[in-house]
């Protein structure tokens, strides 16, 4: 099934523009990692941990719109693609009160980092950092990817903006917050960036 009728499947055939739209914007060329792939494997395992959710169809939302506006030569994307979400889903018929849970998961992209009994948070966010825990090879391409996007940077002011930002994850009592995440990616994840890190400073 191609995104745009996932997205119909979702969201219903009313709102396929909205869908083709969000297809577009993941297709956009300066994008490396932040690309349909990322979207589709994000909803992936949404759909895989929909049952740690509270709201599974909230969650497949914010997934869709989570990454729908990304310039990385800005720091507000995740405000303006919940704004976006806002002005969207404002124009269907889902309840007000499951566009306001949208707008508030995509925000919560900033910091990944969920109230213990946010149940929907915890699915989102584990979602969007399952990569920290694939592979090797696999996350090797993802952080090469992360540097394309990042191209426009000297490569002293990324190596460290990276270090710090990986530096704040591996500082985190723990990166993922469902059983089923914690224990399939945790420790890869924290390997991978450890090794980032080595990487960086070498």
């Amino acid at each position: 099934m191609d995104l745009v009728e996932r997205w119909t499947a979702l969201a219903g055939p009313q709102t396929r523009h909205i869908g083709t739209e969000l297809d577009k914007r993941y297709g956009e060329p300066h994008r490396r990692y932040h690309t349909r792939e990322h979207l589709a494997a994000v909803l992936d395992l949404v759909d895989e941990l929909a049952g740690d959710a509270a709201d599974p169809g909230a969650v497949r939302l914010a997934a869709w719109f989570h990454d729908a506006v990304y310039d990385p030569e800005r720091a507000d994307n995740e405000e303006r693609s919940a704004r976006l979400a806002a002005r969207m889903l404002a124009d269907t018929d889902l309840p007000a009160a499951t566009v306001d849970e949208v707008v508030r998961l995509v925000e919560l992209t900033v910091t990944h980092a969920p109230e213990p009994g946010d149940r929907n948070g915890r699915v989102l966010c584990d979602a969007d950092l399952a990569v920290l825990g694939a592979d090797p090879d696999r996350y090797a391409a993802y952080a090469a990817a992360v540097r394309e996007e990042y191209g426009f940077v000297p490569e002293d002011l990324f190596r460290a903006g990276r270090a710090e930002v990986l530096n704040g994850l591996l500082a985190l009592p723990h990166l993922f917050h469902t059983a089923t995440a914690r224990e399939r990616y945790e420790g890869q994840a924290r390997r991978n960036i450890e090794t980032e890190l080595m990487l960086l400073n070498a």
